[in-house]
């Protein structure tokens, strides 16, 4: 049985994936783990190699997506993304965190999907 969070949080991964690809980003990875935590996604724009945390909510109840990021949260995401260049031997390319926020109705219904790039620094 699949637990309604992942649920969720996989739709809201697909949704950004495919609003990245629209905005002509390429997605190289999905669901990328490391010792600090998980990559969402990792994708290139153009000459620099991105890492996406996805945050998805439903309703507005709980704060919007980007409220949602802790310092500690932050934290993981710079360290896995620093484990990925040092797995993958990347030395020499610029890269980024960005956040993609996407926000459902309660019904479900897609309501927004927003790229803030270089939303989290290190």
């Amino acid at each position: 049985m699949t637990d309604p969070r992942q649920g969720l949080g996989r739709r809201g991964e697909e949704l950004a994936g495919r609003h990245l690809e629209s905005l002509g980003y390429s997605i190289l990875v999905r669901n990328h783990r490391t010792g600090s935590g998980e990559i969402d996604l990792v994708a290139k724009d153009e000459d620099t190699l991105v890492f996406v945390e996805v945050r998805t909510k439903r309703g507005n109840t709980h704060g919007s997506p980007e409220e949602s990021i802790t310092p500690s949260k932050k934290a993981h995401l710079i360290a896995s993304a620093q484990e990925y260049l040092q797995q993958t031997n990347v030395t020499d390319t610029d890269w980024r965190i960005d956040l993609v926020a996407v926000e459902l109705d309660s019904a479900g219904r897609l309501q927004r999907v927003e790229v803030l790039e270089n939303a989290i620094e290190g």
